[in-house]
């Protein structure tokens, strides 16, 4: 295509429409399913209990240290998935486009999409493409949607939990927010931020060995870290106490928290995953997670109690007990 930027009639299902399908999106995500191109995607699913999610984004910017808005819809749908124990198979794509947009903006988010998809052993199979009036869409938002089968013996879930399991995160938080929030206000620091945006089917491969001694799998998204646990006591019943100590930071995050005065705990996550674990395996299941790149870092940061139910509280470095609570308001908005 000689035309550089997205008109209203790459929109309209016709000449413009198809080409913007053959010359961007097909060769980027070519495979069997997709190739047919037929209203819906027809796929084969081995046996197994179906997880189905859906996720839009809507970041701002769309470029960052460590990704991009296509990567970044493939990754957190395949983490969704992996949360609830499944195998990722299949995505859909549907991208909202504003007039005017850059043509080759849009290849380059299409090439990264399939890359990730790559990566993680999925397949984007369907999609669908809207172009609405400049000034609409703030360049452009994308909804993803995803398949995967879940292998039997595998039930996460926070009901699972009981006193006495152990606490795991999979590596430093608060890196995607804080790379978003400099690249958005045009902070530098000596070491860059950036976003720890990742599939994490390897983390979700390696913990399936251990059936139900592994009882949940959350990956900490927007809120953070200090959300989520709140979100999986509120779930179980039961409270979690963690060592402030032992949650991993990276210098540059904490050092940028100490500045801006923001909490670490409460910054998005778009990399990292919570894994409760039974007291008897967590030790195997956190040197097992070591072995895997995204979470070579991880740490064993606390464990569920009985009281306080269905509240989080932190010792803090000094030895002081406060309780920690789910993030009030909006931290950094449009961060996925």
């Amino acid at each position: 295509m000689d035309i550089e930027r997205i008109l209203l009639a790459h929109g309209s299902g016709g000449r413009l429409s198809q080409q913007l399908i053959g010359q961007v999106f097909r060769p980027a995500w070519s495979n069997a399913y997709l190739d047919l191109m037929l209203d819906a995607a027809v796929l084969e699913l081995p046996a197994g209990r179906v997880a189905f999610t859906t996720d839009s984004f809507v970041i701002t910017p769309l470029f960052f240290p460590g990704g991009d808005i296509g990567k970044l819809a493939v990754c957190g749908t395949v983490n969704d998935l992996v949360a609830c124990g499944a195998r990722p198979l299949f995505l859909s794509a549907a991208l909202i486009i504003e007039e005017g947009f850059p043509l080759r903006d849009l290849q380059t988010i299409a090439e990264s999409m399939a890359q990730a998809a790559g990566e993680a052993g999925v397949k984007l199979v369907t999609g669908d493409t809207k172009v609405v009036e400049r000034g609409s869409a703030d360049g452009i938002f994308i909804n993803t949607t995803g398949i995967g089968v879940i292998p039997a013996g595998l039930d996460y879930s926070p009901a699972a939990m009981r006193p006495g399991d152990r606490v795991i995160v999979t590596g430093p938080v608060g890196d995607h927010g804080l790379a978003i929030l400099a690249r958005r206000e045009g902070l530098s620091f000596s070491t860059p931020a950036t976003s720890d945006c990742a599939p994490l089917h390897r983390i979700g491969e390696a913990l399936a060995g251990f059936g139900r001694g592994v009882r949940c799998l959350r990956d900490p998204t927007r809120g953070g870290l200090a959300t989520v646990l709140n979100e999986l006591a509120e779930q179980s019943g039961c409270g979690i106490s963690v060592r402030e100590q032992d949650i991993p930071v990276s210098p540059v995050v904490r050092g940028a928290c100490d500045m801006l005065g923001l909490d670490p705990l409460y910054l998005a996550n778009e990399g990292k995953m919570v894994v409760v674990a039974a007291r008897e395996c967590a030790e195997e299941v956190l040197r097992r997670l070591r072995q895997v790149p995204e979470a070579a870092q991880a740490a064993l940061i606390g464990e569920v109690v009985a009281d306080p139910p269905r509240m989080v509280v932190i010792e803090t470095e000094l030895g002081a007990v406060r309780i920690l609570g789910t993030l009030e308001g909006e931290h950094v908005p449009r961060i996925c």
